[in-house]
C-alpha cells in the first residue's frame, strides 16, 4: 500500500492513475511532473514509479499504441509498424522539407552549438532567414548562447521537441556518422530515417522558401 493524505493507493490504483495521466495528457510526462500533479498527494518513490512505467510498457509492446519514452517524458504513441496503415487518417500531408532545410538541421543537430556564419561556412550558401524562424517557431531548434566573437553571434542547438517530434530520446540516438561524411549524405540520411521526401536540390546559390506544411504538427527546449 502506498499512503497519500486521505487513504491508501493500491500499486494497481497507483498504475491505473499513472497510465490515465499519460494517455489524457497532451504533452510527454516526466516521474518529476507526474509527482508535482496527479500524485502530488501521495508519497511514492522514482524507484516504483520506474517499475510501474516498465510494467505498463510491457502490457503495450504487443499491442497497436506503445508507452515510449522521449527526451521531455512518456507518452503513449501508434506503433512505429503501424505507420503505412494510418496514414488515412492524416488531415494534412506531411511536411516536405527542402534539402537546404535539412542540410542546416543536421548540422545543428551534428554540431552545436554553432552560428549561423559556420553553417553557412560549411554549406558554401547563405542560410535563408524563413529557414532559421521556421525551425525556431517548430521548436526544433533556439539559442543556446552566443559565441565570444566580435559581433557575439547566436549559437544554435536542438531542443527536447526536436528529439520527441523524431522519437528520440537523446541525440545519440541520431544516424551515427563515418567521417568524413559529406552533407549532403547527412541530410539524406534524416530524411530517409526520419522524414518525408525534401522539394529542393542541396546547393543553391541562394537558400529559398523551406517548406510548404502546416507548421502545427509537434512537440522542449533542453537547457
Amino acid at each position: 500500500m502506498i499512503l497519500d493524505e486521505k487513504h491508501e493507493v493500491t500499486e494497481l490504483k497507483l498504475k491505473q492513475i499513472i497510465e490515465a495521466a499519460i494517455f489524457t495528457s497532451e504533452t510527454p510526462l516526466t516521474l518529476d511532473k507526474l509527482k508535482q500533479t496527479v500524485l502530488i498527494n501521495v508519497k511514492v518513490s522514482n524507484s516504483l514509479l520506474n517499475s510501474i512505467l516498465s510494467d505498463i510498457k510491457s502490457d503495450y509492446s504487443s499491442r497497436g499504441v506503445n508507452l515510449v519514452k522521449l527526451a521531455s517524458g512518456y507518452r503513449f504513441q501508434a506503433a512505429t509498424n503501424l505507420g503505412q496503415w494510418l496514414t488515412n487518417l492524416l488531415y494534412e500531408k506531411p511536411a516536405k522539407y527542402s534539402r537546404a532545410l535539412l542540410e542546416t538541421l543536421a548540422l545543428i543537430a551534428y554540431k552545436q552549438p554553432i552560428t549561423r556564419g559556420e553553417i553557412e561556412n560549411v554549406r558554401g550558401v547563405s542560410v535563408s532567414s524563413n529557414i532559421v524562424r521556421t525551425l525556431v517557431e517548430r521548436n526544433w531548434i533556439k539559442v543556446v548562447g552566443h559565441k565570444e566573437v566580435p559581433g557575439r553571434p547566436s549559437l544554435y542547438g536542438t531542443t527536447n521537441e526536436f528529439l520527441d517530434y523524431f522519437s528520440l530520446t537523446s541525440l545519440s540516438q541520431l544516424p551515427e556518422l563515418i567521417e568524413p561524411e559529406s552533407l549532403d549524405i547527412i541530410a539524406q540520411r534524416i530524411e530517409n530515417e526520419f522524414m518525408g521526401q525534401a522539394e529542393e536540390p542541396a546547393n543553391q546559390e541562394t537558400d529559398s522558401d523551406e517548406t510548404q506544411a502546416n507548421p502545427d504538427e509537434l512537440s522542449v527546449d533542453t537547457e
